[in-house]
């Protein structure tokens, strides 16, 4: 286990070290939890570190905007030692067990899903997606044709009672068609309910 002081320290200690998850601060002196993660999330050597926020801000801008930035999850102040421990467990889980059961490569048209490679390519290009777009896009293509609330997306991509806005959701969506491109029409909006992957 590594700890680190600021947002500095934080970076050059999970670049020297494996490590399996990082929980992170919004308030840091230096450089803060946003520019952190946001850093993290592009270096190919900390890309896929699971990374949980502690914060006191927990506005659902600050929420929007960590989650926008690749976090695994969101704890806010005052918070219980034993529900942040159930939250790593949790986020260590679902970053191990992705492929396990669903290894096989989803094809639809010219979208290719890869889940054991977290890789995804848009006619024939590789898309740079975070954790949670890649968890919501495949989510919905698994399902071609079913509509999914931002609740039922929220549960199935985080777990149960993850305390995020609908939103949020509605960031990862936009998020998702900006780097599909002309592919992005594959997700449609269903008004007044929520998502669908377009059947094939």
């Amino acid at each position: 286990m590594a700890c680190a002081a600021s947002g500095e320290e934080a970076l050059k200690a999970a670049e020297s070290e494996a490590v399996d998850l990082i929980v992170l601060d919004l308030m840091l002196p230096g450089i803060d939890g946003l520019e952190v993660a946001r850093r993290l999330r592009q270096n190919p050597a900390t890309k896929e570190t699971p990374i949980v926020m502690l914060t006191a801000k927990g506005e659902e801008a600050d929420v929007v905007a960590g989650l926008e930035l690749g976090a695994d999850d969101y704890v806010t102040k005052p918070f219980s030692p034993r529900i942040l421990i159930a939250r790593m467990r949790a986020v260590i889980r679902r970053r191990s067990g992705i492929g396990e059961s669903d290894g096989e490569v989803l094809q639809v048209r010219e979208l290719s899903i890869h889940p054991g490679r977290r890789h995804v390519t848009a006619n024939g290009k590789s898309l740079d997606l975070t954790y949670t777009e890649f968890q919501v896009l495949y989510f919905l293509a698994r399902r071609p044709g079913w509509v999914f609330t931002r609740t039922q997306i929220v549960d199935a991509v985080r777990g149960d009672d993850y305390p995020v806005t609908d939103r949020s959701v509605d960031v990862q969506i936009v998020g998702l068609r900006r780097k599909l491109g002309p592919l992005g029409c594959y997700i449609e909006t269903v008004r007044g309910v929520g998502y669908r992957f377009i059947e094939t």
